[in-house]
């Protein structure tokens, strides 16, 4: 590659970013939509493989969407309503349990009642909580009287399942252009490249959206069987959290401990609680990720926490979110320069020699 290319496809590339910073709220719902396409696009090639037209398969995978979507809104979420309510009733005794039971079992074995005063940490904390309250309103308002940001926000919503459609339709032909426009000498070699990304990005997206599923379902049932009040609440956090590792585990534990503590006034009922998270967790490890994801995404724990922290502290709630797929994806890439690495001439370079 000449100067003048390596210049053209500098500015080519600088543009092309400086253009998608500019029209991101533009495209979004592109974003969204493809995205969408993507993770379902698999069961429409299901559906086809079994000789249905490919604008039919889209329109029943399109139907099973809805009315999962329509199962969560008419089933969960009233469900979910009631036990807010439930634990939105249990905070006086929350505040009494706190006051009477841990506070002073604190300050025996801490000794910090010199240190803190209870009164003006609650003072403390009632501020704060009006403080967010006012926070909450001020920018709902805000937000009402800006009617621009109502109806692209709305029209937002309405665009991605019809942009959604439009490339579940076309999805075959976007691929098959996209693959055209690549060099040829280099086509077979990205092309498995992105492949081997797009498999491990599908087993972590629709695996892992299924285990936080089950496990939150698991971890519900559980606690709601075992007589918890908010039970269903905490399980089905509890598995949502599931996203960063031991996350869910530990905060459903704690919480459920907390909530049983206040509900039954008895240690023995934290048994159970431990008993429901211990078995969701060892199902969890042995039956729902082996069966959902598999080895497929390839990352030790280990390598998940320290991607969810740094991405966390560059690049905020959203580099959370990003960590793991953008880690499994470099993990491909990873894998894919070690294994030629192993055929050059620079590693293999002492057997040549002899």
């Amino acid at each position: 590659m000449t100067d003048s290319q390596r210049w053209f496809t500098t500015f080519i590339l600088l543009g092309v970013t400086g253009l998608i910073y500019l029209l991101a709220p533009v495209l979004t719902p592109f974003l969204i939509a493809a995205l969408i396409a993507y993770l379902f696009n698999p069961w429409v090639d299901k559906l086809t493989s079994w000789k249905l037209p490919r604008v039919l398969s889209v329109a029943v995978v399109f139907l099973v969407i809805i009315a999962v979507v329509f199962f969560l809104f008419f089933l969960i979420i009233p469900i979910l309503e009631k036990q807010v309510v439930i634990f939105v009733k249990r905070i006086p005794d929350i505040n009494l349990w706190l006051t009477n039971v841990v506070w002073p079992w604190v300050d025996k074995h801490f000794h910090i009642k010199d240190q803190i005063d209870l009164n003006q940490l609650k003072i403390f904390l009632l501020e704060h909580i009006n403080t967010g309250g006012s926070i909450l309103t001020k920018t709902w308002a805000m937000a009402s009287r800006s009617g621009t940001a109502i109806i692209e926000f709305v029209t937002g919503l309405v665009l991605i399942p019809v942009l959604s459609f439009y490339l579940l339709c076309d999805w075959p032909r976007i691929i098959q252009s996209i693959k055209q426009l690549l060099p040829r000498r280099s086509e077979k070699k990205l092309v498995q490249l992105v492949k081997d990304c797009g498999e491990v990005l599908a087993a972590f997206f629709r695996g892992q959206l299924l285990v936080m599923l089950a496990l939150g379902s698991l971890y519900g049932i559980g606690l709601w069987a075992i007589g918890l009040d908010v039970g269903l609440l905490i399980g089905l956090m509890a598995g949502l959290l599931n996203i960063v590792p031991y996350l869910g585990f530990i905060s459903g534990l704690i919480l459920a401990t907390i909530a049983s503590l206040v509900q039954f006034h008895s240690w023995i009922h934290l048994i159970w609680v431990l008993g429901v998270f211990v078995v969701g967790s060892l199902t969890e490890g042995f039956v729902l990720t082996p069966w959902f994801v598999g080895d497929r995404v390839g990352l030790h724990p280990l390598i998940v926490i320290f991607a969810i922290l740094a991405f966390g502290r560059l690049f905020g709630f959203v580099g959370v979110l990003l960590a793991v797929p953008v880690s499994a994806v470099s993990m491909v890439f990873l894998r894919h320069f070690h294994g030629r690495y192993l055929k050059s001439r620079y590693y293999n370079r002492e057997k040549i020699e002899k």
